[in-house]
């Protein structure tokens, strides 16, 4: 049976041939067949539209009989017939909605130009942020930054995204994350979202597109191969592409060669570590907006958190929010110094030091980073189906490259018990028999750890 616009309106043509060919009178054809068309099925009806009033009503009752011959011959089965007027479809037709996608892909307000903290790490890629803002598709496009989790990419591209929509309310920004891309993808292509179409969409409802971790779309074909027709149609209409990686586009295995080299066709810049007074200037910038006085911490504190955890944006604020707790729930106090700092933190340096050799610790930091989480969502009680896969993996390679007992693995998890650590590790184990992603992110988690 017939389904898709292209098909319907396919079989209807070959139909008016037939009748074209049986009725012998150009002029009657002309006028009341050839404007004709269907606007859609209902079961096994074909609501066929007419020109006009007086049209739909000769179709109806003196070439009923006709067309009815018609369709036989063309499907070998008899299909209902409902002829409207084109005017009459046009009233009553309800307005039309917009395409489904994307629903929760929302930009977050918090993250600007304002409170991104500026440093020679990051200064290339906020300047090329920045003046992208102000002319979307006019200057690199597409925009390409990456570097190691944590560094302030995906803080970068929500603040152009909430620059343009300030400068330029008449664009339609869209951001997400690969993942967001990968699952409107699989939704489309397996037909949850019938009558949407996902390129249409990209075409009329985007003006810049902002997409962040492009990496997990790697050996990925389907979704690939729909990037590129995403990529190719914005790019074509002079649209906004920006994009993050944790990589460089010529590091990135398994991506398609021709996104690689549409990726660096225009702009492509990385963020570094930040260095010591970048560091500074971020635990600054997150004290004054967390409402509280920077003159209540003395400098050498700020100096000696910048210098132990400056490795990443994220490090930063997971050693300001513990100092903070310490000094608000255990030592209450608001002068903080360099002794309290240090008693407050001394849990993750050792965290952090103990991260230098291969640990339960290091396992489920490595593969946090790789999922694009934190070691807390794997230890914690969050059973979705990335972090529970990332917290099976964790177990997994705790039990291969440490040796651990299910009972230690447990502790290490967040508590698990025996018989959910054997289950995990299973899982992982039954997938590396046939999930080729599942092969490929054991076998780079595995020369992560080893290094």
């Amino acid at each position: 049976m017939v389904e898709t616009v292209s098909e319907i309106a396919s079989l209807w043509g070959r139909i008016l041939q037939k009748v074209k060919e049986k009725l012998n009178d150009s002029n009657i054809f002309d006028a009341f067949f050839a404007a004709s068309y269907v606007d859609h099925m209902e079961g096994s009806t074909l609501v066929v539209v007419a020109n006009t009033g007086l049209a739909a009503a000769l179709l109806d009752t003196k070439y009923r009989g006709l067309l009815n011959t018609c369709i036989l011959e063309t499907t070998g089965t008899n299909l209902g017939l409902v002829f409207v007027e084109e005017e009459h479809l046009k009233k009553e037709a309800p307005v039309d909605k917009k395409p489904s996608f994307f629903k929760e892909s929302h930009l977050n307000p918090n993250y600007t130009f304002k409170n991104f903290v500026v440093g020679q790490s990051n200064r290339e890629a906020y300047q090329a942020s920045l003046m992208i803002s102000e002319n979307p598709g006019k200057l690199y496009n597409p925009l390409l930054i990456y570097s190691n989790s944590g560094l302030g990419k995906t803080h970068l591209l929500h603040a152009i995204g909430n620059s343009i929509r300030e400068k330029h309310p008449n664009l339609k920004v869209l951001y997400c994350t690969s993942a967001d891309f990968i699952n409107e993808y699989i939704q489309y292509a397996t037909g949850s979202k019938v009558g949407d179409s996902l390129d249409t969409y990209f075409k009329n409802e985007v003006d810049v597109f902002l997409v962040d971790d492009i990496q997990f779309i790697s050996k990925k074909p389907g979704t690939m191969e729909m990037f590129f027709v995403v990529f190719s149609t914005l790019y074509a209409q002079g649209k906004q592409v920006v994009i993050t990686s944790d990589q460089h586009p010529n590091e990135l295995n398994g991506l398609d060669q021709r996104l690689r080299t549409r990726f660096i066709s225009g702009l492509t810049l990385d963020i570094k570590a930040p260095d010591l007074p970048t560091s500074e200037g971020i635990l600054r910038s997150r004290i004054t907006a967390g409402g509280l006085d920077v003159n209540d911490f003395e400098a050498e504190a700020i100096t000696f958190l910048a210098q132990r955890f400056s490795s990443s944006v994220r490090e930063l604020e997971e050693a300001l929010n513990r100092l903070l707790f310490y000094t608000v729930n255990i030592k209450q106090t608001k002068h903080i110094d360099l002794a309290v700092t240090k008693e407050a933190i001394q849990g993750l340096i050792k965290v952090q030091d103990d991260s230098s050799k291969l640990s339960e610790t290091k396992i489920i930091a490595t593969v946090a980073d790789y999922y694009s989480l934190t070691p807390s969502q794997i230890t914690g009680k969050i059973r979705t189906s990335q972090i529970a896969m990332a917290r099976h993996i964790s177990m997994y390679l705790m039990r291969t490259l440490l040796d651990d007992p299910f009972e230690k693995i447990g502790q290490a998890v967040g508590g698990k018990d025996h018989s959910s650590v054997m289950s995990g590790v299973k899982k992982v184990e039954k997938a590396l028999k046939t999930d080729r992603d599942m092969q490929d992110a054991i076998k780079e988690l595995t020369s992560r750890l080893k290094k």
